[in-house]
Parts: structure tokens; sequence; C-alpha cells
């Protein structure tokens, strides 16, 4: 694990000053280190029944949609305002300053289906409990929110369901 964290890059200040952005793109980009990524967390859902992988704007989609195509799952994409052409139910939640909103189409998920839901990065989790309230209402089941990466000191675990968090990577 260790030399999957090591080719993460570091970039200060960024998005706003004080910020340690975690640059994944320098791992996607190496396509051992992709492919080994998502092999290793695609390892922990075999067998486990995921009928879909739902991939949050907009790292997100680069690692959903390589874990529903490992899965043999549908992808789902969970979007910005706008973004998405077909009718949708959205969910607006608050950052650190301000709010944001993310959409889903009304027909993504089905009552009852078993959901995997992926993002690069768990932070403060606000971004992803939205994304989990979304997924419950329309009555899909979490089976676990994936990441592949965590700021373990940010604690964004704890704004998410007990016991249905993994992180391939912990910072």
């Amino acid at each position: 694990m260790e030399e999957l964290k090591n080719i993460i890059r570091d970039i200060p200040d960024f998005p706003k000053k004080g910020i340690i952005f975690k640059d994944i793109t320098t791992l996607l980009q190496d396509a051992r280190s992709y492919q080994r990524t998502i092999d290793l967390i695609a390892h922990r859902y075999i067998g486990k029944r995921i009928d879909k992988v739902v991939g949050v704007e907009a790292r997100g989609f680069v690692i959903g949609s390589a874990l529903a195509y490992k899965l043999c799952a549908g992808a789902v994409l969970v979007r910005k305002p706008g973004k998405l052409p077909y009718e949708t139910f959205s969910k607006t939640y608050d950052l650190e300053y301000g709010s944001d909103t993310l959409e889903i189409h009304k027909d993504a998920i089905k009552p009852g289906e078993r959901i995997l839901v992926a993002d690069d990065l768990l932070a403060t989790g606000g971004t992803m409990a939205a994304v989990v309230d979304l997924i419950q209402s329309m009555g899909g089941e979490i089976v676990e929110c994936c990441f592949m990466a965590e700021l373990d000191f940010l604690e964004g675990h704890k704004r998410l369901p007990e016991g249905k968090v993994f992180s391939l990577l912990h910072f």
C-alpha cells in the first residue's frame, strides 16, 4: 500500500491556502498502479452481489466505472445540477462555506438494489453522506462506500453508515 500512496502527489495550497490536495492523477496515469488499485478494491466485493456502482462526480466516475466493469454491475453517475439529461432527484447539503447540490436520475436505482458507492477520496464525508441519503431515499441498499484514499484526521467516516466504509489507502 505504501507504494501506491507514494505515487499520489501532494499539491500544497490547492484549492486554497493551507490545504494539501491529494492529486490521484499520478496514480491513474500509471497503468499498473491504477489496475492494482481497482483490483484490490474490487476483490473485496466479489461474491457480494453488487447490482450497481454509484460514482460521484467527477473522480469517482473513474473509480466507480472501473469497479462496475470488474464486478459485472451497472454504473450510475451522481452529478452536479444540470448535468444529467433525464428527470432527477436532488440533494442539497452543507459545505464548510456554503452548500452544494447533487443529482441522480430518477430511474437509476430500483428499490432493493444493492449499491456500492465509489469515490476517490473521503475527506469530511459531507458529499458522500448526501449521496447515501439520495440512494436510500430511492430504496437502494448501501453495501458499502468505498474510496481509493481517506484523510483519517478529518473523520469523514463518522458521517456515513457505521461499518459501511472501506478505504484502500489512509493518510
